[in-house]
């Protein structure tokens, strides 16, 4: 959803094709993708497979996936021998099916929400069906594993960068920045989609609390359906001549931002969605 391509993305050369978002934007699309699927020798599986899901989620979105699922195994070369879903929620849905009907194997990265929403009978079955799974928190493995029957399926891999690919890092510096002199405020970041888990309501709410005195500015980056109603809140809370809101940046601006900044700040917190 963001307009801004990491370097790394460039590199990437593989073509890229959409599943249609909704079956009905594109149905002889999704007819030619059925008529290819239901002759393949695990269609009849996987339709076993969406009717004992559709019985306990009985929702036009299971049957959405089954669609989309019966377009990616019609379009898939032959020589594509796994299936790999990034969440494991609706895209995994999709990955499974697909993966029933093509007689392939599969695997998965859960990641956020779907860690969090998705029903536990569904996360169940799926890592019962897929090869590995691996997840970016510890909070995250111990919960899959604790619904998986075979927990060794589940990995833990933190999120990393390749640091070869930025310069080194500046000599470390003093700049005096300590909060008592206005024209050298102490220089906070903040970055993170606006949304309640990442807890910039709470932040703000802390800012407001600090002794009048004391001199700092915050620079946000990132979006979010929250950010108007943040920018709202720290006006009321008279912040809003401190604070800076960038939206979404470029990797190059963002590191920029991390090299200025004295203090990074996060009040991550648990929300309905994780």
């Amino acid at each position: 959803t963001d307009h801004d391509i990491h370097p790394v993305h460039r590199e990437i050369a593989a073509p890229v094709s959409y599943l249609p978002e909704y079956l009905r934007d594109q149905p002889w699309r999704v007819l030619r993708g059925w008529l290819t699927a239901r002759r393949l020798a695990g269609y009849r599986q996987a339709w076993r497979a969406l009717r004992a899901d559709f019985r306990r989620d009985r929702t036009a979105n299971r049957l959405r996936r089954f669609g989309q699922a019966c377009v990616l195994a019609g379009e898939m070369p032959p020589e594509i021998g796994r299936i790999y879903a990034h969440f494991l929620h609706t895209p995994a849905s999709v990955a499974r099916y697909a993966a029933i009907m093509r007689s392939l194997p599969w695997c998965a990265s859960a990641h956020a929400k779907d860690i969090w929403t998705t029903p536990h009978w569904e996360i169940g079955e799926k890592i019962a069906d897929l090869d590995w799974l691996v997840t970016c928190s510890a909070a995250g493995r111990r919960r899959l594993q604790a619904l998986a029957k075979d927990p060794r399926k589940v990995s833990l891999v933190y999120h990393g960068l390749d640091f070869s690919r930025f310069a080194e890092p500046p000599a470390a510096r003093d700049d005096g920045r300590d909060g008592s002199d206005p024209g050298q405020p102490v220089r906070l970041l903040s970055v993170g989609r606006a949304v309640e888990k990442k807890g910039y309501a709470d932040l703000l709410t802390a800012l407001a609390a600090l002794p009048p005195g004391l001199c700092w500015r915050l620079t946000h980056i990132g979006g979010g359906a929250l950010t108007a109603a943040l920018k709202t809140q720290a006006a009321a809370l008279g912040l809003q001549q401190r604070i800076s809101w960038l939206g979404p940046q470029a990797q190059e601006r963002l590191i920029e931002a991390y090299r200025q900044a004295d203090l990074f700040v996060l009040a991550s917190r648990i929300a309905d969605d994780g």
